[in-house]
C-alpha cells in the first residue's frame, strides 16, 4: 500500500506554503496525528495531517475496509492576532481522530463537537464540516484508493450549532451569507437567528 501522508503534505504545502509550526499527538488507539501550521497574512490555518493514513468506514459495518472508503483532512482557517488560537491544536487533532476513535465519517454539512471552547475565550466549541476544493484541491490516489479531500471547519457558537440541528447546514450558511458573517474572526458573536 502506497504511504498516502508524504503525498497529502505535498498537496498542502503547495497550496498554502511552508508551515512554520507542527505539533504530533497520539490518542489511545490511533495513530500519530500532526497539526500543521500556515500563515498567509493575517490569516492563520491548521491542517491535520494524518486523518487520511486510513479510510473512513461506514460505523454499522462489521469490518473496516483498509483500502476503500473516504479519506479526508481538516483546515481551520483564523485570523490571527486577536486570541490564542494555537491552543487549537489538541481540539483538532481530537476531531482528526474521530473517525478511528468513534468510527464517524466526516463529510460536507456534518458538525463536529469538542464540548469545550476551541481555544481559550472561544465562543466556539463545534465546528460546520464545509465543502471542499475551494483552498486545496482534492488529492488523487490510485486506484482504488479513494481521493483525500481538504474539509475546511467553519466554527460555530453553541446557539448557531444548535440551530443547524433543526434547520440544516445550508440554511446556517445562508443566514452567515446574508449577515456578512466574517467566519474568520475568532472572537466573532453568534449570527441572528431569529
Amino acid at each position: 500500500m502506497v504511504d498516502v501522508l508524504p503525498l497529502v503534505e505535498a498537496r498542502l504545502r503547495s497550496a498554502l506554503g511552508e508551515p512554520d509550526a507542527r505539533a504530533a499527538v497520539t490518542f489511545l488507539g490511533t495513530d500519530r496525528l500532526e497539526v500543521l501550521r500556515f500563515h498567509e497574512g493575517d490569516v492563520v490555518r491548521y491542517a491535520t495531517l494524518g486523518m487520511s493514513a486510513q479510510p473512513m468506514s461506514d460505523p454499522t459495518a462489521m469490518l473496516a475496509d483498509p483500502v476503500a472508503g473516504p479519506r479526508a483532512e481538516l483546515v481551520l482557517s483564523v485570523r490571527s492576532g486577536a486570541s490564542d488560537t494555537d491552543k487549537v491544536l489538541r481540539p483538532l487533532a481530537v476531531l482528526a481522530a474521530s473517525p478511528q476513535v468513534e468510527g464517524v465519517v466526516v463529510a460536507p454539512g456534518s458538525s463536529l463537537d469538542v464540548g469545550e471552547p476551541l481555544w481559550p475565550g472561544a465562543p466556539f466549541t463545534s465546528v460546520l464540516v464545509a465543502e471542499p476544493g475551494g483552498l486545496v484541491e482534492d488529492l488523487d490516489l490510485d486506484e482504488p484508493l479513494d481521493p483525500v479531500r481538504f474539509l475546511p471547519l467553519l466554527p460555530m457558537t453553541p446557539n448557531e450549532a444548535a440551530w443547524k440541528r433543526v434547520h440544516g447546514a445550508q440554511a446556517l450558511q445562508e443566514r452567515w451569507l446574508t449577515s456578512g458573517t466574517d467566519l474568520r474572526d475568532p472572537s466573532r458573536r453568534s449570527v441572528p437567528l431569529d
